[in-house]
């Protein structure tokens, strides 16, 4: 088995893609979005962060965090997360055919890959790059005509702040200009 080394900086800022097991397209349906919420609302509680950036896609999300100081637990928090909406939504979505031998063992369910992937934010620039990524992610993937077609974004609320404006990143006809 591979050994996975994961950057971790206290108090440093993250970009996340986590990816629905084979690749389901459920995450924009009401009951997981409501479930996302509420795990990570719960989560914050005793394990705070502050989301700089979200996006969420059919099969998978990416999001930019930045932990307190001193702490740079950023597993956890994913791993109560998702075992909050698996134990919310499990159920009406388990597919007994993604399960093999030693995910029965551990007990996984079938919405989530296991594994989910970082990288460490290195400057200011690297945040622009991969905010403008994240926010123009729904168009890469030809699911709306205009980045501000899509509502499972924190690009709305760069928009209200000024900090893009609400025609960034031209539209499916031009290609995607940025984030590429």
């Amino acid at each position: 088995m591979p050994y996975y080394r994961r950057a971790a900086v206290p108090g440093g800022t993250y970009f996340f893609t986590v990816v629905t097991a084979h690749r389901q397209p459920i995450l924009i349906n009401s009951d997981i979005r409501s479930a996302l919420r509420e795990g990570i609302s719960q989560v914050r509680q005793t394990l705070p962060f502050r989301i700089d950036g979200w996006v969420l896609l059919p099969d998978h999300l990416h999001a930019i965090w930045t932990l307190p100081e001193g702490d740079a637990d950023f597993s956890t928090r994913w791993q109560l997360i998702k075992r909050h909406v698996t134990r919310s939504c499990g159920p009406a979505y388990r597919r007994p055919e993604y399960l093999n031998e030693r995910l029965l063992s551990k007990g996984c369910g079938t919405l989530w890959q296991p594994r989910f992937w970082e990288h460490l934010i290195r400057d200011e620039r690297d945040l622009h790059q991969h905010l403008d990524y994240l926010h123009g992610n729904p168009l890469k993937h030809g699911l709306v005509g205009h980045v501000k077609d899509w509502p499972w974004s924190s690009f709305h609320r760069y928009v209200r702040q000024g900090i893009y404006p609400a025609d960034w990143g031209g539209s499916a006809d031009e290609g995607m200009q940025v984030g590429e």
